[in-house]
């Protein structure tokens, strides 16, 4: 579960940097969340694949990434979200449901 929380953070700081490129006016304030946030994401990924496998470690981190960037669009930037990316959506979640259940690579944590 603890590999599955730093994916899901990695998927929310790549989000939150693209999200800081287009919400700050200020290039210093632009230029430094996105290196933050992207230092960040890295940080949380590579903690994700100590826990999970290489495949479900990133197909999360997508997700996250995707589903957040996309409602941060919509609430933020009054983005348009029509059917299909609703759509898309459920069959991405629906897709890290059956990776999170499957036993491909599981990884036992050695520490």
């Amino acid at each position: 579960m603890e590999g599955y929380v730093w994916a899901i953070a990695a998927g929310f700081n790549a989000a939150l940097a693209a999200i800081s490129a287009k919400f700050f006016t200020s290039q210093l304030i632009k230029y430094g969340c996105v290196i933050l946030f992207n230092v960040t994401m890295w940080g949380c990924y590579v903690n994700s694949l100590k826990a999970l496998s290489s495949l479900q470690a990133t197909v999360t981190n997508f997700a996250t990434n995707f589903l957040s960037s996309g409602l941060a669009g919509f609430l933020l930037f009054r983005e348009p979200l029509p059917i299909q990316w609703f759509a898309g959506a459920s069959l991405i979640v629906l897709g890290v449901i059956v990776l999170s259940k499957s036993s491909i690579e599981k990884k036992t944590h050695t520490s």
